[in-house]
């Protein structure tokens, strides 16, 4: 009963915040927790980047990549999604690294992950092709 009172609250927070960026969501805008797994209203993917200028320090950003999501915008990534497909929401950039872990399509062909989240799916299957 918790778990569904706390899912349901989950999904309307995600819901009203993705309303509340409206049509002009941009990558540059966002909070660097958010970035990682974020299509702004271009459709172009955010992804976390450390400045040249700051290489010693733990400063990071939200910039706009070239690689667009398929069918998707104005898209921040739920936590149930980064916890079911375990992934980081911390990577610097996209990269095909995480094809070097053993277990990473048995993470993202998970139930969970592969039925409840298009945006991860469809980033990690675009990377593989």
């Amino acid at each position: 009963m918790a778990s569904t009172t706390l899912l349901v609250i989950a999904l309307a927070l995600a819901v009203s915040m993705q309303a509340t960026l409206g049509k002009n969501m941009k990558c540059k805008d966002l909070n660097v927790d958010a970035c990682a797994y974020a299509v702004e209203s271009s459709g172009k993917r955010c992804i976390l980047e450390k400045p040249l200028l700051s290489l010693t320090s733990n400063e990071y950003t939200c910039a706009t990549s070239e690689i667009v999501a398929d069918k998707l915008n104005d898209w921040i990534e739920t936590e149930e999604c980064i916890n079911a497909c375990r992934v980081d929401r911390k990577p610097l950039g996209i990269s095909s690294d995480s094809f070097l872990d053993r277990d990473f399509v048995e993470k993202i062909c998970s139930d969970a992950c592969y039925t409840s989240c298009p945006n991860i799916v469809d980033l990690y299957f675009n990377l593989a092709a």
